[in-house]
């Protein structure tokens, strides 16, 4: 019996529960049930014990132990791609569910690291001056909620899925109820078992529902959030939910997809993107054996090529062989289960109404190492659909599935497309600019991701149907409507984001960031002699004047062959309307600026790292002169060296107090 793992200790229920069987051979893994299990105790120990732990920790501080739930997850893998041959998986395909869920982990943990502060608030855009004289500012800025993050999930990707939504939950500050999809529940209880056997995450910050979750929505409140995927038919039933209607209760979705794939009309036969073409809608028909949520359900290909196409996908599809996904020989795999697959064999027959089968049997499939019965496999089937088919778009066969439809031109594609109202993923193949921003612009509203493929980024590319951490994972209309990962996008979509009102002091106080505006300290003492123990926010010098002359910036231009006109040649100088006479180049200014703020000495300043924000405001002229403030404007200790990262606001002025440059100076200084 599947445990689940709830308050704290693991929960096996006392009834026989129902079985889960082996895709491939019929025979029983597991049996899982939930009865008895305490769905309010659950939610109340996310609640007090976990949210309060882990919105203790700053953003690094997550990253970190997401980082090494990574490593650890890495080190056992093995045992899961064991156990993952039970859900009909290839080596490959659990590669795509396993390496990529642990992947994914790393990724959303070097964002965490790399792209957000050592702190527990999140900034969102500069400060928005709302006075005259600047002493009424605003300020948008995240914070983690106090609720609980609930993700209930497909059965398709028992690790992939759940460590994608995962990641982001934790890093944002929000404990995680994780629901599995039954047929493939003890591959996600194997993960959930190795990450608490680790100990690496706070108590209450992950726990395990393997079972019904019928009741887990009622103990939901303002403040909590769903992350499903799933059906569109289910999703309905969620969004009607009274917690979801009226508690106030988040919910994210992720449906049913008609994604598409669409041939360039500008491809011939003999050009390398037919081959890249086919070469994708093949791997996205066997890859999991079609069970993706973002698998090429839709093959729209210029009329002219559509017999060159069938033929092509067809004799690609007949080396495909199918099987026992330990054999070393056999390239897709066993669907879900039998019942999935029956699922399959009626939507194929819906498809069928107007559409006729180019490649495949649905009714039966030669299999390597295995039994054709016992196990749940069919046969990829190809169909190719006639003019004016309502059917390609309605209906999604969730198996390795695709249909051929033709187009006339590039509009007629994009409206052919359209027609799936609303798709996860969708790519084109093109070597051709004009016909790229024609389709992609034409589809962008309809789908959440777009894939441009043509021979110059095939090397590298992902495919069509890979979601990568980075970019947002989601999709308008039938899709669900929802947005996943993204990097640090897919953190703040667990987080509240308020606007602050108040006066820059204040504002420093609040979000640990030195604003413009608000007081700062010179204490003597020139803050690059100072460690990042001692570093506090609003340390600030201000420089004595220095005369910029004219033979500096001779000097300048001739050193740095930076010769144009405003700063070499008085006449045209003259006639600019901005400058009206030689003005000194800005990096210039920005140079004889760091010469007056900085302290030559060795001391704990290890290195500049960057300039940000730089804006050149007034023109500086020869002999004018030049002054810095240099103010600590943040401190980001780094939780894995002996260092950190100070972000200095610099202000350059002239002699008449106006300001010339402002820009964020970066820096590494030493701890102690």
């Amino acid at each position: 019996m599947l445990e689940s793992y709830a308050a704290g200790s693991w929960f096996r229920a006392d009834d026989e529960g129902r079985p889960v069987r082996d895709a491939t051979t019929g025979e029983e893994v597991a049996r899982i049930s939930s009865t008895g299990l305490d769905l309010g105790a659950m939610v109340q120990h996310a609640r007090t014990v976990g949210g309060p732990a882990l919105r203790s920790l700053t953003f690094h501080e997550r990253a970190g132990l997401l980082k090494a739930m990574a490593k650890d997850l890495t080190a056992h893998k093995d045992e899961l791609y064991e156990l993952s041959y039970a859900t009909g998986a290839t080596r490959r395909d659990s590669a795509v569910d396993i390496d990529g869920g642990i992947g994914t982990v790393f990724s959303i943990a070097s964002k965490g690291t790399r792209a957000m502060p050592n702190d527990t608030v999140y900034l969102d855009g500069d400060t928005e001056r709302l006075g005259r004289t600047g002493s009424f500012v605003g300020q948008h800025l995240y914070t983690s909620r106090p609720g609980v993050a609930v993700q209930i999930n497909a059965f398709n990707f028992p690790v992939w899925g759940m460590l994608e939504k995962l990641a982001p939950a934790f890093l944002a500050g929000a404990p995680t109820i994780v629901k599995p999809a039954a047929p493939t529940a003890y591959l996600a209880e194997a993960v959930v078992r190795r990450i608490i056997d680790s100990g690496l995450l706070p108590e209450g910050t992950l726990q395990l529902l393997c079972g019904s979750p019928h009741g887990l929505l009622d103990e939901l409140t303002v403040q909590d959030h769903v992350s499903f995927t799933g059906s569109a038919h289910t999703a309905g039933l969620l969004r009607t939910h009274p917690s979801v209607l009226g508690g106030g209760v988040e919910l994210t979705v992720e449906a049913d997809s008609l994604n598409c794939s669409i041939l360039g009309p500008d491809v011939t036969s003999d050009a390398p993107e037919l081959d890249l073409f086919v070469k994708g809608v093949v791997t996205e028909m066997t890859v999991k054996a079609g069970q993706k949520c973002t698998a090429i359900r839709r093959v729209i290909v210029p009329r002219h090529a559509m017999d060159t196409v069938a033929e092509a996908i067809t004799a690609r599809l007949a080396r495909t062989t199918v099987g026992n996904p330990r054999s070393e020989d056999v390239r897709m795999g066993a669907l879900v289960s039998l019942d999935q697959r029956e699922e399959v064999r009626k939507a194929i027959q819906s498809l069928r109404a107007s559409s006729e089968i180019v490649f495949g049997d649905p009714d039966r499939s030669d299999v390597i190492d295995a039994d054709a019965e016992r196990g749940a496999f069919l046969s990829p089937v190809l169909l190719r659909a006639a003019d004016g088919a309502a059917e390609p778009h309605d209906v999604e066969a969730f198996g390795p599935v695709s249909t051929l439809i033709a187009y006339d031109d590039v509009a007629h594609a994009v409206a052919l497309a359209a027609r799936g109202r609303g798709s996860l993923a969708g790519s084109l193949v093109t070597h051709d600019a004009d016909v790229a921003r024609e389709v992609v612009l034409g589809l962008a509203p309809w789908h959440g991701r777009i894939l441009v493929l043509d021979r110059d980024d095939a090397p590298e590319s992902t495919g069509h149907g890979s979601p990568l951490p980075v970019l947002v994972h989601g999709g308008p209309g039938r899709a669900g409507g929802g947005e996943e990962l993204g990097g640090i996008r897919g953190v703040l979509h667990h987080m509240q984001r308020t606007a602050i009102q108040a006066s820059p002091d204040m504002l420093t106080a609040i979000t640990g960031r030195w604003t413009t505006g608000s007081a700062r300290r010179e204490d003597g003492m020139h803050p690059f002699r100072k460690s990042l123990a001692d570093l506090r926010i609003g340390d600030t010098i201000a420089s004595e004047p220095r005369a910029v002359t004219l033979a500096d910036i001779d000097h300048f231009a001739e050193f740095t062959g930076d010769r144009f006109y405003a700063h070499t040649d008085p006449e045209a100088a003259a006639r600019n309307p901005l400058f009206g006479g030689i003005v000194a180049h800005g990096y210039l200014v920005v140079s004889l600026a760091a010469g007056l703020f900085v302290d030559p000495a060795p001391g704990p300043v290890l290195a500049n790292f960057g300039v940000d924000n730089l804006r050149f405001l007034t023109p500086v002229k020869a002999d004018d002169s030049i002054a810095v403030t240099l103010t600590v404007k943040q401190i980001t200790p780094r939780t894995s060296a002996d260092y950190g990262e100070v972000r200095w606001d610099a202000v350059v002025t002239n002699d008449a107090g106006e300001s010339v440059a402002t820009y964020d100076v970066l820096t590494l200084v030493s701890k102690e």
